[in-house]
């Protein structure tokens, strides 16, 4: 027995992109081997996977559904638990934490800004220096600004530096293309693995894009309990799973 566990974004769809067709029907066609069973763990919440992979597609496949690093976790279309923010961080810190993200992004020099900066999600901050209404061209181009002027991973060493873990006891993740992810300490998509029956599973494989340090991908991919894979694409993925499933094709 194997269970295949995929990030989303970069992994399964190309980033905020509805899933391909082409994608869908192989994991049809993955779930239907004997022995194989699928699980998905995103950083979004669970209406944007919907968005990405379908409603009904996400229940039918994914036997393990997580979202917000596992905080929100489904079972055969059955909601298991639901963690809130405030259960592990105090609201007046909170408040504290998204005043400062606001003052900052107000003094930051971006080529274009549009709206919806941060995002509170259930048990996650998301913050987006571009904002979350960009268009999918002012998308990609803020991902090729980022990756030269470094503009989420300098924001991150501020905020690291303005709220030290005694008073913040959080982590940051970066993935996708315009933001990242604020979540409390030690709750990264590792969490997801406390909620699976690991014994049942000879290996379980984990897929995702972001696996380089300061990625949201970063901690399960190195996770021992896991087999990690680095992919690039959702067309990667498949090439690494048909060559999973079928070595000898």
């Amino acid at each position: 027995m194997i269970l295949l566990l995929f990030d989303i974004d970069g992994t399964l769809t190309d980033p905020r992109k509805r899933i391909d067709p082409e994608m869908l029907q192989h994991l049809q066609s993955w779930k239907s081997v004997p022995g194989v069973t699928l699980g998905i763990v995103g950083g979004s919440d669970r209406i944007k996977a919907q968005e990405q992979l379908g409603e009904k597609e996400m229940t039918d496949l994914f036997e393990y559904a997580f979202s917000e690093n596992g905080l929100v976790f489904y079972h055969k279309g059955v909601l298991r638990h639901e963690y809130s923010l405030t259960h592990f961080i105090s609201p007046s810190t909170l408040n504290r934490f998204i005043n400062y993200v606001l003052l900052y992004l107000c003094t930051l020099e971006l080529p274009v800004k549009t709206g919806t900066f941060i995002e509170y999600r259930k048990s996650m901050l998301n913050i987006s220096p571009v904002g979350r209404n960009c268009s999918q061209e002012q998308r990609d181009d803020f991902e090729i600004y980022d990756q030269e002027h470094r503009i989420r991973e300098t924001m991150i060493m501020n905020l690291k530096e303005e709220f030290p873990e005694s008073e913040m006891p959080v982590e940051y993740g970066i993935g996708g293309q315009i933001s990242f992810d604020v979540f409390p300490r030690g709750l990264n998509k590792t969490f997801c693995l406390e909620h699976l029956p690991l014994d049942e599973f000879d290996t379980v494989y984990f897929f995702g894009d972001k696996t380089e340090k300061g990625g949201n991908d970063y901690e399960i991919y190195h996770d021992p309990r896991v087999q990690g894979r680095r992919v690039t694409s959702w067309q990667d993925t498949v090439s690494q799973v048909q060559g999973l499933l079928r070595p000898d094709s």
